[in-house]
């Protein structure tokens, strides 16, 4: 992926409706699973035209008005990758992530990926309410499962993610910065063997602003960026780890641009990532990710999806990004 930037603007692509009437919307939901056959067309319509809190209103509309699940009754008529993403609109954001999370971690192999990805992108706040999420659903505290889950350094670096212990600030020090790109040239590249808890220390809690003129001073000081060093002195999931926190530094949407492109690249399709970055990004800067995969792959997100996925899982998709 090239060192394009692309700001961010912070440009949805899934907006509040603005006449909301929850009841109508789950009477009209209810209707659309009445009698013979589903009406994929009208949930469509309602549930990507609508906010998450918005969503969120229409499920205790729809349990006041007739006893029932929303989630339930919906999940026994549809299947499949649609399913998954009708779901995952009806949930509200930081059970989604603390799922998304127990998911990657459960059962057999773990998606390190996934753990990468939500806990490198989240702010403190965020990392902090799918923590207490977490450990409400499954009664288990994700810093657990996550060191029982992975091993070594790249354990480290994913405990010190879940603390949420970034600064915020937008303040910078110039002396702290010339000191933060000497001590990471020291704890790598400037020595025999790797110091893996400087760069755990510095990438984990400075702020996103401190480390961009960070890795500005760095490349002055060594000739290079600081993700050839991280490619040269690190290897496997901390190797990753350490290169998302980097490219979220430096441009989030083009990050999760990548991750998208990944996710439909080659054989087959990660659905999985593919769901999770849509419906979790509509409401904040997909229209900034659309436009940076655009630019980064010649082609828009769009015609990937539509050459990628099929049949109401690709309209469904497609509306989000609209």
């Amino acid at each position: 992926m090239s060192a394009g930037y692309y700001p961010t603007k912070c440009t949805p692509t899934v907006f509040d409706a603005p006449s909301f009437n929850p009841q109508a919307d789950a009477e009209a939901l209810r209707k659309s699973m009445k009698g013979f056959g589903t009406d994929e067309n009208a949930i469509i319509e309602i549930l990507a035209n609508r906010g998450n809190g918005q969503r969120l209103e229409i499920t205790n509309a729809y349990k006041t008005l007739f006893g029932k699940d929303l989630v339930k009754d919906l999940r026994g008529e549809l299947s499949g990758n649609f399913e998954a993403v009708v779901v995952a609109l009806l949930t509200p954001l930081p059970d989604f992530y603390a799922k998304e999370l127990h998911d990657a971690v459960a059962g057999i192999g773990t998606d390190e990926n996934a753990i990468i990805e939500i806990l490198c992108t989240l702010s403190n706040y965020g990392i902090k309410t799918v923590a207490e999420r977490y450990a409400k659903l499954y009664k288990t505290s994700l810093e657990k499962d996550l060191k029982s889950d992975t091993s070594g350094y790249f354990k480290r670096l994913c405990v010190s993610l879940t603390v949420g212990n970034r600064d915020e600030n937008q303040s910078m020090d110039e002396a702290v910065i010339k000191t933060d790109a000497e001590a990471l040239y020291k704890a790598g590249e400037g020595s025999w063997g790797t110091d893996e808890s400087v760069f755990n220390a510095i990438l984990v809690t400075r702020s996103y602003t401190h480390l961009r003129k960070v890795f500005s001073a760095y490349e002055k000081l060594v000739g290079h960026d600081i993700e050839t060093a991280i490619k040269k002195e690190f290897s496997g999931d901390l190797q990753k780890a350490l290169l998302a926190i980097v490219k979220c530094v430096k441009n989030k949407v083009g990050f999760f641009a990548e991750r998208l492109h990944k996710s439909m690249k080659g054989l087959g399709t990660d659905d999985k990532t593919l769901i999770r970055i849509i419906v979790c990004r509509s409401e904040i800067d997909l229209g900034d990710i659309k436009v940076a995969f655009e630019h980064e792959y010649g082609k828009s997100l769009e015609s990937w999806i539509k050459g990628d996925t099929s049949g109401d899982y690709k309209k469904m998709l497609l509306k989000l990004i609209e």
